[in-house]
């Protein structure tokens, strides 16, 4: 086998846990490059002969993970999303292990699916996402959490919500594939994988596969109006409560299109550029080839009209 890991030196809490995953899947005759980089190297040139690997691991948060994703969007190179980051959204929906030996004993078993990613286009720049993406109190929240990352883990994010309960509202036109919006909201969210921290549910379903976006649009007065619907994301652990309440409308699309007045930042997956709107997205379906758990593997196979198991 031969791997390619892309070992973000910044994510994280810096553990090592990735050097601990290489002693466990290396084997006789097996070739392993690591290539590190502190975030400012361009994740381009690092897998420039990514083709040249039986699969690549990502090891870093969701951002690092969503770079190498979009970058070798519909290669069909295998991708570990190894969980080194404070959050892990992307392997917690994927229900995959953070233990390195159970993730090395992943790798060998090779169980595939491909998985939808999302594009944002906003100041001629594009970016990926697998997760989701955003404008507004969400991108507010991602900003303020950054520096209280490595101390608090997920907790940082629930300590930037407390400290902006009265987040301000904009105008939002925001078109879809079939009609225009017009609201003022606190925020939209574009939504690949629909849990976040805590075991949120986002959505009533989490629909990674199905070729296309949900737009979440958080219409609540203030941060406080959303609480209800968390409460409501919260408990919707087996999908027998679709109701969010009036603070979130949801709709699908395959592309968005947002203006926001006055303006809003935007985030994707986590990540703060400091771009506000307006921003165009996309849904690249079966854009990434993920490596899956067993579970992983059973709950998303067959989920969507575009679920084609590789094994």
């Amino acid at each position: 086998m031969k791997l390619l890991v892309i070992n973000n030196l910044k994510a994280g809490y810096a553990d090592g846990a990735i050097y601990d995953y290489v002693r466990f899947v290396n084997k006789d005759a097996d070739e392993i490059c690591i290539r590190s980089t502190d975030g400012f190297i361009d994740a381009q040139a690092l897998l420039h002969d990514a083709a040249n690997f039986d699969a690549v691991v990502a090891a870093g948060g969701d951002g690092t993970v969503a770079t190498v994703s979009y970058h070798l969007a519909k290669t069909g190179i295998p991708i570990l999303p190894f969980p080194a980051g404070t959050a892990n959204l992307l392997a917690n929906n994927l229900l995959a292990p953070i233990e390195p030996y159970a993730l090395a004993t992943m790798t060998r078993d090779m169980r595939t699916l491909d998985f939808d990613l999302g594009e944002i286009e906003v100041a001629g720049e594009r970016f990926g996402f697998g997760i989701m993406a955003g404008a507004g109190y969400d991108a507010t929240i991602m900003h303020d959490a950054r520096p209280s990352k490595k101390l608090l883990g997920p907790m940082a994010y629930f300590q930037a919500a407390v400290s902006n309960p009265l987040p301000k509202k904009s105008h939002l036109t925001i078109a879809l594939d079939d009609q225009t919006i017009e609201c003022d909201a606190l925020g939209v969210l574009l939504v690949n994988f629909s849990k976040i921290q805590f075991d949120i549910t986002v959505t009533h379903e989490n629909l990674p596969r199905d070729g296309s976006l949900d737009v979440v649009i958080l219409k609540a007065e203030n941060a406080f109006g959303l609480l209800p619907a968390l409460l409501a994301g919260f408990l919707d652990r087996d999908g027998e409560f679709p109701d969010r309440t009036d603070s979130l409308e949801i709709h699908r699309s395959k592309t968005v299109h947002v203006q926001a007045d006055p303006p809003m930042h935007i985030q994707y997956d986590g990540e703060t550029p400091g771009l506000t709107t307006p921003f165009s997205a996309r849904v690249i379906e079966e854009g990434a080839r993920f490596i899956l758990s067993e579970n992983g593997f059973d709950r998303f196979c067959g989920a969507g009209p575009h679920s084609r198991p590789k094994r």
